[in-house]
């Protein structure tokens, strides 16, 4: 293994060695080489002898904030949680227009909403399951990975751990090992990624090349923690309903993931209030399968990404059922900064608890263990997060009906297979039953949808914050009614009345007494006693951002709404103008936005819709 201090020499060195052609292999998220990658894009862009061709995914690009309000807002926030990070080079050029000729960058998965307007990103986006990219990746010829490794020591002897993106890069070396591929392994160590044991080591001869150097070392990127709305804690319930004590979990990242872990967490810790909340939400009549008890054997978590919410549960002495020593098996992990200093201080025999492996042994059943894998993922249930559902039970999670895609399939197909694969298992789809167009209200449940990511055969629970719709095996008019039911209200009567002209719907049939209540101001009501009692906290887990900027989020995100119309933008500004006492706060907020003394015009205009909107509150 060559040991190297400059970005540039591992980038010289791998020119060199592969003639020019370099077909560069870099992880999904956190993974990624930064020094090793903008080195190597650097001499590809100053000399376009040099061929490079990137396959990747998740390349984190920090969103650059629009107007003055959201510049001072985020800016201290991103510093926060994203400051030092060195952006990766083909990333802003992509941004600035255009890479140059003798540069590609194709990714399988895509930073949600990052791209949607970029036709270069778009074209090159390559739609895959997660286990299939190590597949396209030998197939395109991929000859080095650069990946991002921590260092360490086991028995005396130097060592190193892939960390944070096992899933592929395992699959590539096997690949290796059975002269499938003769790809080279170079490592850039940095002293802030947690230290994996297990599946994710290897020896120091596993590398070609290894970049260390304090000029290397960087702060790892952490995502700031989202707040979790009523309506994803009324979903959130619900599908925490529906885990049973002994099973397995798959969930993802963001504030649907804290939902269902506070859920869960209230169920182990207070079931007569965990019940209490779950009644509110539930019609009388609801015939399915719930489970309300504290977790005995608890959980076990095979999921491809380990989340912030697995380490929360694990706090909780809710993920506890142990297979072969691990509570959880994952293929990667991207979080807030505070997850990495945890799993950093945490004994190594405790963080051996967590293990991270390839992406195949966690999304996937087939192996030559198989039979060992049905056995340990008992009771599983699947959960994921899905944009648009129809009425037919089809999910769309990554694309719009225009081809554009949002983020990426990724692994969600792969788990959707094993619901049904596994004799105990369901696949569990979560959506808003409405969100707020530029145009107004609009249903996330549709009759049709151009774009499809799992298609109606493969219908299983669909969960709004209205309740659940369980659709497995079910006729179609069935699913259609079921449906309906944990439907927005404002849409029943014509989502009806496409079904019925369609034929695929009773004439007779009619919503229920509960659905027909199904609003975002009847969720309001029925959870505000829990709200106003503290069992729904805007951040169960902690945040990022200071109490200030917290009351000031919703605020913001008033004025954005507003926006979308001249009538209530103006509205909003003429209510700022308005004598009288001052809001709770407001000060506050304004220091925070450097608007307490506005200068000119715009600073003028932004301080009193900020009025307009605490006073609205």
């Amino acid at each position: 293994m060559l040991r190297m201090t400059q970005a540039d020499e591992v980038a010289k060195a791998i020119i060199e060695r592969l003639d020019g052609k370099v077909v560069l292999g870099l992880p999904l998220g956190l993974g990624k080489a930064n020094h090793i990658a903008n080195a190597l894009y650097a001499r590809a862009a100053t000399d376009r002898s040099i061929s490079l061709r990137i396959f990747t995914a998740l390349t984190l690009t920090p969103p650059e904030p629009g107007s003055l309000l959201e510049k001072r807002f985020m800016g201290p926030i991103l510093e926060r949680t994203l400051g030092g990070y060195p952006e990766l080079a083909y990333a802003q050029a992509q941004r600035r227009g255009g890479l140059p000729p003798n540069i590609e960058v194709d990714e399988f998965f895509l930073q949600a909403g990052m791209w949607l307007n970029d036709p270069e990103v778009q074209q090159n986006y390559i739609s895959a399951n997660y286990t299939h990219a190590s597949r396209y990746i030998l197939e395109r010829g991929c000859n080095v990975v650069a990946q991002l490794v921590a260092k360490g020591e086991r028995d005396g002897a130097e060592r190193y751990s892939l960390s944070c993106n096992t899933d592929m890069t395992l699959e590539l070396l096997k690949a290796k090992a059975e002269g499938r591929t003769d790809l080279i392994l170079v490592g850039q160590v940095n002293s802030q990624l947690p230290y994996m044991p297990g599946p994710a080591e290897l020896a120091p001869d596993a590398f070609a090349m290894m970049l260390e150097s304090p000029e290397v070392e960087f702060p790892l990127p952490g995502p700031p923690k989202q707040p979790v709305s009523l309506t994803h804690y009324a979903m959130g319930f619900h599908v925490a309903s529906l885990i049973p004590d002994g099973g397995t979990l798959e969930i993802g990242i963001g504030s649907m993931g804290h939902a269902v872990a506070h859920a869960l967490i209230l169920r182990h810790r207070q079931p007569a209030r965990f019940a209490a909340i779950l009644k509110a939400l539930t019609p009388p009549d609801d015939r399915l399968e719930r489970h309300t008890k504290p977790f005995d054997e608890g959980i076990y978590a095979a999921t491809e990404m380990f989340v912030d919410a697995f380490l929360e549960l694990y706090r909780a002495g809710v993920l506890k059922r142990e297979v072969d020593g691990a509570v959880l098996d994952a293929a990667f992990f991207l979080a807030p900064r505070d997850f990495y200093a945890a799993l950093r201080d945490m004994p190594l025999e405790e963080r051996a608890k967590f293990r991270m492996t390839d992406v195949g042994f966690v999304n996937e059943l087939h192996g030559a263990d198989f039979d060992k894998r049905v056995a340990d993922r008992k009771g599983a249930r699947f959960v994921n997060n899905a944009m648009i559902a129809t009425l037919l039970g089809a999910v769309t999670s990554d694309a719009l009906e225009d081809g554009r895609v949002v983020s990426g399939v990724g692994g969600q197909y792969n788990f959707v297979a094993q619901a049904f694969a596994l004799p105990d298992a369901r696949s569990i789809m979560t959506l808003p039953a409405s969100r707020q167009a530029s145009d107004g209200q609009e249903s996330n449940i549709r009759w049709s949808y151009g774009h499809t990511t799992i298609p109606r055969h493969l219908r299983d629970m669909i969960v709004t914050e209205y309740g659940v719709a369980d659709l497995r095996g079910a006729r179609d008019g069935e699913v259609i009614a079921r449906m309906l039911e944990v439907a927005d209200t404002a849409f029943h009567e014509t989502l009806a009345g496409q079904a019925k002209d369609a034929g695929k719907l009773s004439r007779e049939h009619r919503i229920s007494a509960f659905a027909a209540g199904n609003t975002a101001a009847g969720i309001a009501e029925r959870l505000a006693p829990f709200r106003e009692a503290g069992d729904l906290p805007p951040f169960p887990f902690g945040s990022e951002m200071t109490q200030v900027e917290q009351d000031l989020a919703p605020v913001l995100q008033r004025i954005k709404a507003a926006a979308a119309s001249k009538t209530e933008i103006a509205g909003l500004a003429l209510r700022g103008l308005a004598p009288g006492k001052a809001a709770p706060g407001l000060a506050e907020a304004l220091e925070r936005l450097g608007l307490s003394k506005p200068r000119g015009l715009e600073e003028r205009l932004y301080a009193r819709l900020v009025r307009g909107a605490f006073a609205e509150q």
